[in-house]
């Protein structure tokens, strides 16, 4: 959990990670699977970080959220490799899965709604696997509900979350908020119980 922790002396050290799950390049950048991506941008522009460089298999900056020291990180390995980039960054930064926080996009929650949990299985999530099987469960981290396709069909689920968002803009850009403003309040309170997905109100809407 994110309260209680140290991080490890020297001018790099952090207190905590938070890394968004998505795929690199402009053709994914507005995309489902890349709303992870988009709530660590939105928190390095309301805290005031430095251009996010490469660094960790990814791109990566320091700053400060909520007076603890914060990594953010998008893993740049592509999704079904993002384990490499938050292992290696865990390992270099010096910090315990306690430390991680991983914001993701869910399709098990209808969109607009959001959970912050400690992990659970991936759900086919092909990102979380990549954690599992190189980090280990137990972190933390946020779902992200953009809905779900009419279909089970593997390679129609795999269309629908590399494909642009339907909902107006304006609804994407309230979940995105409303994201970086969970990861603010897990940085400042950690994760004293999950905040249930029927409980988690729809953004964007009275």
């Amino acid at each position: 959990m994110a309260t209680g922790l140290r991080r490890q002396g020297g001018a790099d050290a952090v207190d905590l990670l938070v890394v968004g799950l998505g795929n690199p390049g402009s053709g994914y950048a507005r995309t489902r699977h890349n709303i992870g991506y988009m709530v660590v941008d939105a928190l390095a522009r309301r805290h005031g970080y430095k251009r996010l460089k490469r660094g960790f298999s990814g791109l990566y900056a320091a700053g400060e959220i909520a007076g603890r020291v914060v990594g953010l990180l998008q893993p740049t390995t592509f999704m079904n490799a993002s384990g490499k980039s938050v292992a290696e960054a865990l390992r270099k930064l010096k910090l315990e899965r306690g430390a991680l926080l991983v914001v993701h996009d869910e399709i098990d929650l209808t969109f607009g709604r959001l959970q912050l949990r400690n992990d659970g299985g991936h759900g086919g999530h092909n990102g979380l696997r990549s954690v599992h099987e190189l980090v280990g469960k137990d972190f933390d981290r946020v779902r992200l509900g953009v809905g779900r396709p009419g279909s089970t069909d593997p390679d129609t689920v795999a269309d629908y979350v590399l494909s642009m968002f339907d909902e107006p803009e304006g609804e994407v850009h309230a979940l995105v908020e409303r994201g970086a403003d969970v990861v603010e309040t897990w940085v400042r309170e950690g994760l004293a119980e999950p905040l249930a997905p029927a409980g988690a109100q729809p953004v964007g809407l009275p």
